[in-house]
């Protein structure tokens, strides 16, 4: 980023914006990894995974929008041969689901 013009880094970010962004190296990347037999994993910003899940569950810009992600607890995408979800779930009990969305859904409100 140091060698980027600073004038083309935006100050922020839509999830507009972001889609087209991390669609590219999914396809570029991401899927070929995984037709190669490959396991991969997806360590990203919220924002980031947020585009990716919008884009795999086939999501409306509303639906999006109350997915509270939690930060730090695995999500798993089972994939068919078409590479759509065949089913997902958080590595973690449902009990630490639920208070990692919640303090996700609570970030920024006023206290």
């Amino acid at each position: 980023m140091k060698q980027m013009d600073q004038g083309m880094i935006p100050a922020c970010e839509c999830l507009k914006d972001t889609v087209a962004r991390t669609l590219p190296f999914w396809y570029d990347s991401i899927v070929p990894a995984i037709k190669s037999g490959k396991r991969v994993l997806i360590s990203a910003h919220g924002n980031s995974l947020r585009g990716l899940i919008k884009y795999l569950d086939n999501l409306s810009d509303l639906e999006i929008i109350d997915k509270n992600i939690p930060t730090a607890i695995p999500l798993v995408y089972e994939l068919d041969e078409n590479l759509r979800p065949v089913k997902n779930y958080y590595l973690g009990s449902a009990e630490e689901v639920a208070a990692a969305q919640a303090k996700v859904a609570n970030q920024g409100k006023a206290k």
